[in-house]
């Protein structure tokens, strides 16, 4: 069972203060100390006791608290906003890519599909790696990893790992062109990026190079089609989608290459405010940590209010 410690700040002491200094980096790195003979992290309560805390005056602690609770205030207000913007996006993501809603000048019919016929299917391969002349060249070879850690985000311009020509020869890896969808196919389904650079990937990818239909417009209809890529699955030890299956698999979407593109720049938009409000509170995240570093220490001090004569 857990035990928790209860501090109950004296008189001459603001909670806020305190608060934020013991969940500071300072503050954390004082008093957590892994356990005798554990990893586990505990709290020694004597130890706690004799915890020594910067403090400056009572009105300055109050000052401080004030300051880094509003910039918390401020990094939740936008978790928040992007959140409400994730939302709309599936949202208008639901009702473009269906057809159920029709952007205005458009009202020719929607057609069905085999990928097949819309895109070139590409699979994967990986290079012995028992042949040091194969890898660390100057091809990019994409893994599942280098797409989760995109976090949704949809260009990939660069990979962990990189194989040589002379490793993409000997392997059934396959070179993807720019503008291509790369999609996962194994293990985990159906992730989607698309690729800046020319590049390669694994086995756990088939990879669509589209050939009447705009890239950006497929890649968004990609990324609502998981479920029904998992249903594709066969392979009693992993989930994987076959390159026939794939093939087959059917789509709708317009029939105008300006419709697909206009659906795509609206989706594109939305990304780009997400990502610009993600990048905000990212920022804001980190001047909080140097804010906390700098205040939490007196390296810098707030400036007193002033009283008027």
């Amino acid at each position: 069972m857990k035990r928790q410690q209860t501090l109950r700040p004296k008189p001459n002491i603001c909670s806020g203060y305190l608060v934020s200094y013991l969940n500071s980096p300072i503050g954390r790195r004082e008093f957590l100390k892994p356990g005798a003979g554990s990893a586990q992290i505990v709290v020694n309560l004597t130890d706690l006791n004799k915890l020594k805390i910067p403090l400056p005056s009572d009105f300055e602690q109050h000052a401080i608290a004030t300051t880094l609770s509003d910039a918390d205030a401020l990094i939740e207000s936008l978790d928040r906003l992007i959140a409400k913007k994730r939302a709309i996006k599936q949202a208008v993501m639901q009702q473009l890519l269906t057809g159920q809603t029709r952007l205005p000048g458009f009202t020719d019919e929607w057609e069905t599909k085999r990928l097949g016929e819309i895109a070139d299917i590409r699979s994967g391969g990986t290079p012995s790696t028992a042949m040091p002349a194969f890898w660390n060249g100057d091809v990019p070879w994409c893994t599942p990893t280098d797409i989760t850690e995109l976090g949704g985000r949809k260009y990939l311009s660069g990979t962990e790992r990189t194989i040589s020509h002379a490793g993409l020869r000997a392997s059934s890896a396959e070179s993807m062109p720019s503008g291509s969808i790369i999609m996962t196919t194994r293990a985990t389904i159906g992730e989607c990026a698309i690729n800046t650079v020319p590049m390669t990937t694994n086995q756990g990818f088939k990879n669509l190079i589209p050939s009447s239909c705009d890239a950006e417009f497929l890649y968004y209809l990609m990324t609502t089609k998981k479920a029904q890529l998992i249903q594709l699955c066969g392979g009693s030890t992993f989930l994987e989608i076959g390159k026939k299956s794939l093939l087959a698999f059917e789509v709708t979407l317009p029939q105008s290459h300006q419709e697909q593109q206009a659906i795509a720049t609206v989706l594109s938009d939305m990304d780009t405010e997400i990502e610009a409000l993600e990048r905000r509170r990212d920022k804001a995240r980190q001047l909080k940590q140097g804010m906390m570093q700098q205040l939490l220490t007196g390296r810098v001090r707030l400036v007193a209010p002033q009283v008027a004569a």
